[in-house]
């Protein structure tokens, strides 16, 4: 999301252009996807994720008015929501037991590399975790999901000026946290 989408592209898929609503997609697909990471528990459940947030904003590009939020807060507000979603399913979710055993050779990531990939993420989130609530969803949003001040802003309801400064008391406790950290 380095690029910003332009504005034609983005008016042609609020139109209904499916050539443009890839386009869209496809522009928004990695930030989305470092947002689902940043708050799901694997890659799977954030790839899953973000095929749901893509298929909803499609559905609801046509429908969207642009006067009213930026396409990347539109997108982001339908990422929290579906992320919020999915944890809540997980926690009516039970496991399903088969005896029978996979036709296919499991090809998922073994325990080593599980635990080398997960152990960044763990220190990431533990890091995280320290801040309180809304804090951590503008690092997030601001970092993991690349959106401006603005853009975050009307995601989470907060002028842009306040984004920033919650942002800077964010980046402050978690530098800190990692001062006093190093010291143990």
């Amino acid at each position: 999301m380095n690029e910003p989408l332009e504005p034609e592209i983005t008016q042609s898929a609020m139109g209904g252009d499916p050539v443009a609503m890839d386009a869209v997609a496809r522009h928004f697909r990695p930030a989305v996807y470092r947002y689902c990471r940043a708050h799901l528990p694997d890659p799977q459940a954030a790839d899953d994720v973000t095929q749901e947030v893509l298929m909803a904003m499609i559905q609801a590009l046509p429908r969207h008015q642009a006067a009213d939020h930026s396409v990347s807060a539109f997108v982001f507000g339908i990422a929290a929501n579906k992320v919020a979603m999915w944890h809540r399913a997980s926690y009516r979710r039970r496991e399903d037991l088969h005896d029978d055993a996979p036709e296919r050779a499991d090809l998922s990531p073994g325990p080593s590399d599980v635990a080398q990939a997960g152990d960044a993420m763990v220190r990431i989130d533990a890091a995280l975790s320290t801040l309180p609530g809304q804090l951590r969803q503008i690092l997030l949003l601001r970092i993991a999901a690349g959106l401006s001040a603005e853009e975050t802003g009307q995601v989470l309801g907060m002028s842009p000026g306040a984004v920033r400064v919650a942002q800077h008391r964010a980046l402050t406790r978690l530098r800190q946290s990692a001062d006093l950290e190093a010291l143990r």
